[in-house]
């Protein structure tokens, strides 16, 4: 270590985390910090006895230090670009990278290595997102990078990160283009085209996570009268009517979700008769609609519980909406449910269907257990990265 390096020293015992590779470390794991230290700086972290246990990024908050590269007192030369460049080749491995389909998710966060740093590929453009303020400073650095990366084909790098970073920080962020500009926001997921709106939509401007779940949803569609609930851009709806949907309804509450619902269908099948959006509240929709009226029907809301003391209301909410569901849908039917709402587990996301299924009266089987897909990896050392759980019924 070198004279100028800002360096956090933890309490006795506190490296027994970092021992087993979580990437985080906790501001009460802190024995000592320099003065000067200021959020998103790069530290080293040692032990009580001086023994380094990695770099990382330092932010004010109960997560004081994100660790980037283990058992080190500097991050090696070119460090975002060796590690762009792994998580490249995963998506290679993972077939994802085809004529068919160019979106998918390039960095997964701690996933990938790199906690605070999501980047989602739609075509020839980047979308990043940082989450501490240790990639907001890096955030050049990484544009770069991202061009360089062998056979992505990534011009242009737009970050987007206006709303993700900690307040505390007062970075004020500005979501602008780092490298190239607008020329285009159409994508290509499984040989279906969508309008992505990284400018103003929400996230990325779609759920990629959701990829596999769509496809799985397109084999149950045959003949079958579809509900898609809370549908954004539309994406079950699209793969429901590709799968052979008699009728498929998407519901939002908000009407520039279901424009760009409208916008999406059109793209794929110009002038089919059998989609219709409704701009309405959720809960309001499965209230009046007619018991019976549809044969599948998805469940795919925003996160009920962003952190631990919404777990409680977040559960009643979950069990509410699955009710209703369950009250509604025919006999024989289909239902899709999901919680991305990372402070509920999956278990505690089974029970709060299977108290609903109860409450409905109706006898339920699972036939599918969902989960994020290969593309939004999980440390192992790290379980906090689990988010997305789902479950696929048949309803007696």
């Amino acid at each position: 270590m070198n004279a100028d390096q800002k360096i956090i020293r933890l309490k006795r015992g506190k490296e027994e985390s970092l021992l087993r590779r979580h990437p985080w470390v906790f501001s009460g794991a802190i024995a000592s910090m320099p003065d000067d230290l200021e959020e998103g700086d790069t530290v080293t972290v040692v032990d009580s006895e001086g023994n380094v246990m990695g770099t990382g990024h330092f932010q004010i908050g109960s997560i004081a230090v994100r660790i980037l590269e283990f058992d080190s007192s500097e991050l090696p030369e070119d460090f975002f670009y060796h590690r762009l460049e792994s998580a490249m080749e995963l998506r290679r491995q993972l077939g994802l990278i085809r004529e068919d389909n160019n979106c998918y998710r390039l960095v997964h966060g701690e996933g990938d290595f790199l906690p605070g740093l999501i980047v989602d590929i739609y075509g020839d453009t980047a979308v990043m997102q940082a989450h501490s303020a240790g990639m907001h400073f890096a955030r050049r650095a990484i544009a770069d990078a991202l061009t360089r990366l062998s056979g992505a084909g990534i011009r242009n790098v737009y970050y987007k990160s206006e709303t993700t970073l900690p307040y505390k920080a007062a970075l004020d962020p500005e979501n602008e283009y780092l490298i190239g500009s607008f020329d285009g926001n159409l994508a290509l997921e499984n040989g279906l085209q969508f309008n992505i709106d990284w400018l103003k939509g929400q996230k990325t401007g779609f759920f990629v996570d959701q990829r596999e779940n769509r496809a799985l949803l397109e084999k149950f569609a045959k003949g079958k009268r579809v509900l898609n609930m809370f549908c954004y851009t539309g994406g079950f709806s699209v793969y429901a009517m590709r799968g052979g949907a008699v009728s498929v309804d998407s519901v939002d509450s908000s009407s520039k979700a279901t424009m760009l619902t409208d916008a999406n269908m059109e793209l794929n099948f110009p002038g089919d008769t059998r989609h219709k959006t409704f701009d309405t509240d959720a809960f309001k929709f499965l209230a009046e609609m007619e018991k019976d009226a549809y044969d599948l029907i998805i469940l795919d809301p925003p996160a009920f519980a962003k952190r631990r003391s919404a777990i409680a209301n977040g559960l009643k909410g979950y069990r509410r909406l699955n009710t209703k569901a369950f009250e509604k849908i025919r006999s024989g039917g289909i239902l899709f449910t999901f919680s991305c709402s990372q402070a509920i587990t999956r278990e505690m996301f089974r029970m709060a269907v299977f108290s609903a299924a109860v409450k409905a009266g109706r006898k339920v089987r699972i036939l599918h257990q969902l989960s994020q897909p290969a593309d939004h990896p999980i440390d192992i050392a790290h379980p906090e990265g689990e988010y997305l759980k789902g479950l696929v019924l048949e309803v007696e």
